[in-house]
């Protein structure tokens, strides 16, 4: 509809006529109804015992994961307010890796405990004020309930990556991965004075169908998808010097059009031997360094390839920019762009250099390097399906570790600091004597709404549940949890279930600046495409 005001010379029309308007009320209630489903899309995917969806898109590939990012992202939310919460998990996988399934189901349940103030008639800016009070509270008690550990505490990092893949396809599994997870961050982890730091670029992974989740592996190296050039060529070579060129090994063609006129046919042959002479004079140059394998970031010419198998130089071509640049780290060598620049000093350094067989490709596997600061995690699996879940629950668990060695700082899992923290919340809302109690309550049944999903999502009986653990925490059995494996209250420290404080912390934040986002909302305005309108488009119906 448009928006129509009544001027002293008659109607005003302020929007064109195909705008779309919601105001008030009806406003806040649409974008709340729209989050709230978000929520409850991915509610049943938390903990262990959550299940998985399977997503297909418009091309038939089909997805099948439990990782709350992948799902809101694979599915095309149209909704403006329902967007804002896809962003939530957005944010929380790209700084955490983990905890983005809590942090909606968190969002949609303070926009659900908000709506029924808003039915009691307390303003949203109430709401709001109360929320952002509770979250402050809230992230003071997880500090205070936050064990140090150290960052290179080995046993305390596997405990970490167990965790994170406990509610992924791949928990079964969780004793190999963890092992291999660990050992990578660790590779690649930095000291900076007592603080560590870890790059996860340094970390390639690579994924072939075949074997099972079992043989997933760690390479102290990097390994490339591709295979050796020539046939001549050998397929293994120890103690390897190796050259990174980022230029093609070939006669370069000239910027402008030209022609060559040749009169007899010797100058023909001179022409062609000059042009091998070229070539000769390049692979020649490598091997009088000492270069016994070539890495080339472009094309190889056919007759180089020939020079260079007669030297018994083994060489990749058309190598990804990105494998490049992890091999001058792992290798010590250093990235040429003119093969005249090429000394020995620029050679990296390697044990072994090999071509073998993955599956019915061949790959060449770069090992024992000079540096290791970058290695590879080969993914095996069962089919791609399985592998891609592997691939999605092995980036979150490099996550996770990546946060503990960076804030090496746990908290127990299971539910039980989020039903702490609303247990503590419930008695520091009694010192406010405003309305803003009434949010801070609010947000504390919330932040129960996690526990009280996992034990669901486990078959248990949601009341008595939330009654046992209520009742023993105020016991001051802080870390009791919920143990969905086993479907029974327990201490989740006993049992080694830890998350990162950085997770729960990052969930906290971002699921309560969204629901005040939208609480804020008071006002939709949607203009559809046309003359004068901005492009197509617009929102979709409301209401």
């Amino acid at each position: 509809m448009a928006s129509i005001q009544q001027g002293p010379n008659g109607p005003v029309l302020v929007l064109k006529e195909s705008a779309l308007q919601q105001k008030g009320k009806d406003a806040q209630q649409n974008n709340i109804a729209a989050a709230k489903l978000v929520a409850e899309l991915v509610r049943s995917s938390l903990g262990p015992r959550g299940l998985d969806k399977m997503l297909v898109d418009s091309l038939g590939d089909v997805t099948i994961t439990n990782d709350g990012a992948t799902i809101l992202k694979e599915i095309d939310v149209q909704h403006p307010a329902a967007k804002m919460m896809v962003e939530i998990s957005k944010t929380v996988d790209n700084e955490v890796g983990d905890g983005t399934t809590s942090s909606v189901v968190f969002g949609g349940a303070l926009l659900a405990k908000a709506e029924e103030l808003l039915k009691k008639d307390v303003h949203s800016s109430v709401i709001i004020e109360g929320y952002q009070a509770a979250a402050e509270k809230a992230l003071e008690i997880y500090s205070e309930l936050s064990k140090k550990i150290k960052p290179d505490d080995r046993e305390s990092l596997l405990k970490i990556a167990v965790t994170s893949m406990q509610s992924k396809l791949i928990s079964e599994d969780s004793d190999v991965l963890s092992r291999v997870v660990v050992d990578a961050i660790l590779k690649v982890a930095t000291k900076k004075g007592e603080t560590y730091s870890v790059d996860l670029e340094n970390i390639k992974v690579e994924k072939k169908s075949g074997g099972s989740i079992q043989d997933t592996q760690i390479v102290k190296g990097i390994v490339l998808d591709k295979e050796i050039v020539h046939s001549g060529m050998p397929t293994r070579i120890e103690k390897a010097k190796i050259a990174l060129l980022n230029s093609a090994l070939e006669i370069e063609k000239t910027e402008m059009s030209s022609e060559i006129r040749i009169t007899d046919p010797t100058q023909m042959q001179m022409f062609l031997e000059e042009e091998n002479r070229m070539l000769k004079t390049m692979v020649d140059k490598l091997h009088d360094i000492g270069v016994n394998v070539l890495i080339c970031q472009k094309g190889i010419d056919d007759i180089a390839q020939h020079y260079l198998a007669k030297h018994g130089i083994l060489a990749v071509r058309r190598v990804k920019e990105s494998d490049m640049i992890k091999l001058g780290k792992a290798t010590g060598g250093r990235v040429i762009s003119n093969l005249d620049d090429l000394s020995e000093k620029d050679l990296g350094i390697a044990d072994l250099v090999h071509q073998k067989k993955v599956e019915s490709d061949k790959w060449v596997f770069i090992e024992g390097c000079k540096h290791p600061q970058s290695v590879t995690l080969l993914i095996r699996g069962g089919s791609q399906r399985v592998i891609d879940e592997v691939d999605r629950s092995i980036h979150d668990s490099l996550m996770v570790v990546k946060d503990v060695i960076e804030k090496p700082e746990i908290v127990a899992g299971g539910g039980a600091p989020e039903s702490y923290a609303a247990s503590q919340l419930k008695d520091w809302a009694d010192s406010f004597d405003g309305r803003e109690q009434l949010a801070i309550k609010k947000y504390a049944e919330a932040l129960e709404t996690i526990p009280l999903t996992i034990a669901e999502n486990a078959g248990m009986d949601p009341i008595d549940t939330m009654a046992n653990l209520r009742a023993k925490q105020n016991q001051g059995r802080k870390w009791t949890g919920i143990d969905a494996r086993n479907t029974k209250i327990a201490d989740m420290l006993a049992i080694d279930v830890v998350e990162p404080i950085v997770v729960k912390e990052q969930i906290i934040k971002s699921a309560t600046e969204a629901a005040c986002m939208i609480l804020r909302i008071d006002d939709v305005i949607a203009v559809s495409g046309g003359p004068g309108g901005g492009g197509g488009g617009g929102m979709p119906p409301m209401g």
